[in-house]
């Protein structure tokens, strides 16, 4: 099972710089990046209501979902900050230094996420490999906008 996940991982990978590229062209379309994200999570939204209207899995009733704590509501607020961001600044950046950037601040933001064990995840210190990794990131990111 787990090299299923790694390639749905993957395939998840490969798919985001193509996000962008989408929701910019989108941006042009409609006018706006925030109506591009808009258009764009109600495509995603839409597809989610087909998928459990016809596999059906288990849902939480309402009285659940309110009883849950209000930082868990905040996962479709960056969604939707993330999509109108690619429609608004990827064109600005190239899809290559975008991602870059992109990836750098996940990496950082993954790090700090693990140190701390924030969000739900276990506390992984962040050692002087793991800063290692992402200084080197940045130095990526460095190379890739150069050139």
């Amino acid at each position: 099972m787990f090299w299923f996940y790694v390639l749905v991982a993957a395939a998840a990978g490969a798919v985001i710089p193509v996000q962008p590229g989408v929701n910019s062209q989108l941006a042009r379309w409609v006018g706006s990046p925030v109506a591009a994200a808009f258009v764009s999570l109600s495509t995603g939204a839409l597809a989610l209501l087909v998928y459990c209207l016809a596999l059906r899995p288990v849902l939480p009733g309402w009285a659940a979902l309110w009883q849950t704590s209000w930082w868990l509501w905040v996962g479709g607020l960056l969604g939707a900050f993330v999509v109108a961001a690619t429609a608004a600044y990827a064109p600005r950046l190239g899809a290559a230094t975008f991602i870059a950037v992109a990836v750098a601040g996940q990496m950082f933001a993954a790090i700090l996420l693990d140190h701390f064990g924030l969000v739900g995840f276990d506390s992984r210190p962040a050692g002087w490999p793991r800063v290692l990794g992402a200084a080197l990131l940045v130095a990526g990111v460095i190379l890739i906008r150069k050139f």
